[in-house]
């Protein structure tokens, strides 16, 4: 049987002038309309909204939880692979000799800041506080909630969410973009990375719908991070100046702080994304690592220092360890009040965040081959999963294990 050769040319209809010159019109107004209507039925009908969509989720956790879990342990398993196999970790992404745009640390920093981003300053203090009182170790009687024997479970079930699981939805998109885009001259769009499937059909409607769907994924995940951004920057104000005003009696943010908080956040996403890759992004990048960094250091200058190290070996070492059994046990409501306790903390744990990641993956995917070019599968793979997720582990055990 002869094999085809690969698929180098994708032509996509795009307008010569205008607005949306540049841009496919089908995949620009489509999403636009689409999201829009989203949008104005959560704001008119925003009761009847949220009953629909809570119990649509409630449907997806209870019919299909167990495929996001196997989904994305399938996805760590062949990042994995790919990169440790010597004929495909030796890919170059690129050109022959081409060489990386930016430096590791650049690298490293925007990678760091697209995947995880404002979530990190929040989770990694509450997460391992809200484990440390409840998980599924505690559900089932092993460990008693707030005792010393209960931080490593706590540790162990952050790292979950926030390590190799999330970085591989991420790198698997990023992985897929960057070689169809960069060694075989594909568009830079989702729909490249279907190509050995579908093939030049994606030129047409079907892989309009592609990138559609994955506009209203990226909206959809980014719309989550900007909600918990947005409403920590109105808290941190707040508790900055003081304002009355910001904060309502029951403690949360009011609809005037939430407003202009998004304000200002857009406009520096705005400025930052105008300003291109390689000056506003790769700076902000740079200065928001510096800053991390230095907050670091002084969690271990005046915090926790011998407990935090302790806390992030042993935790390392418990989550490798049960890391398989984390990512493929699936628990279900079999009528005892042990399993539904299980089952509704995983659907409200790592399900949500297992849907929450390959929601985001699509725009932080793309971000990834943007910067990555001119890399080996083995190195993108190994820098886009080892060390963000070694920096996640690093903050949650520096910061949560202070608050601890």
């Amino acid at each position: 049987m002869s094999i085809h050769p690969p698929l180098t040319d994708l032509p996509i209809n795009k307008a010569d002038f205008g607005f949306y010159q540049g841009f496919n019109r089908a995949v620009t107004i489509g999403s636009k309309t689409l999201i829009g209507a989203l949008i104005l039925w959560a704001a008119v009908f925003s009761e009847q909204a949220g009953v629909l969509l809570s119990q649509f989720n409630g449907f997806l956790l209870a019919h299909f939880g167990h495929w996001y879990m196997y989904v994305v342990a399938f996805y760590v398993v062949v990042c994995f692979i790919l990169a440790l196999w010597p004929r495909t970790g030796s890919i170059h992404l690129g050109k022959p000799n081409e060489k990386p745009e930016f430096s590791r640390f650049s690298w490293f920093s925007m990678m760091f800041g697209a995947g995880i981003g404002i979530g990190m300053l929040t989770y990694a203090t509450a997460e391992p506080i809200y484990h440390f009182s409840n998980n599924p170790d505690i559900i089932r009687g092993t460990v008693a909630a707030v005792t010393a024997e209960n931080v490593r479970p706590a540790f162990q079930w952050s790292f979950l969410h926030w390590g190799l699981s999330a970085w591989a939805c991420y790198a698997l998109v990023g992985l897929a973009l960057a070689f169809f885009s960069y060694s075989r001259g594909l568009p830079l769009t989702i729909r490249s990375g279907l190509t050995p499937l579908l093939g030049k059909k994606l030129s047409g409607p079907l892989g309009h719908a592609v990138d559609i769907v994955s506009v209203i994924a990226t909206i959809l995940g980014v719309s989550v991070t900007i909600g918990y951004g947005v409403s920590q920057f109105s808290s941190g104000m707040f508790n900055i100046t003081g304002a009355t005003w910001m904060m309502n009696a029951e403690g949360a943010p009011t609809k005037t702080a939430m407003i202009l908080s998004l304000l200002v956040v857009m406009g520096a996403s705005t400025l930052s994304a105008m300003s291109g890759v390689g000056r506003g992004i790769k700076w902000l990048s740079n200065i928001n690592m510096g800053l991390s960094l230095f907050i670091l250091l002084f969690f271990i200058l005046f915090g926790s220092t011998l407990f935090v190290f302790k806390s992030f070996f042993l935790g390392l070492y418990d989550y490798l360890l049960a890391f398989p059994r984390m990512s493929l046990e699936v628990w279900s409501n079999d009528g005892s009040e042990v399993s539904q306790k299980l089952a509704d903390w995983q659907g409200g744990w790592t399900i949500f965040y297992w849907a929450w990641w390959i929601a985001f993956a699509p725009f932080v995917g793309l971000f990834l081959a943007r910067i990555s070019r001119g890399r080996s599968i083995r190195e993108y793979v190994l820098g886009a999963m080892i060390v963000p997720a070694t920096m996640c582990f690093v903050w949650f055990t520096f910061v949560g294990g202070t608050a601890i």
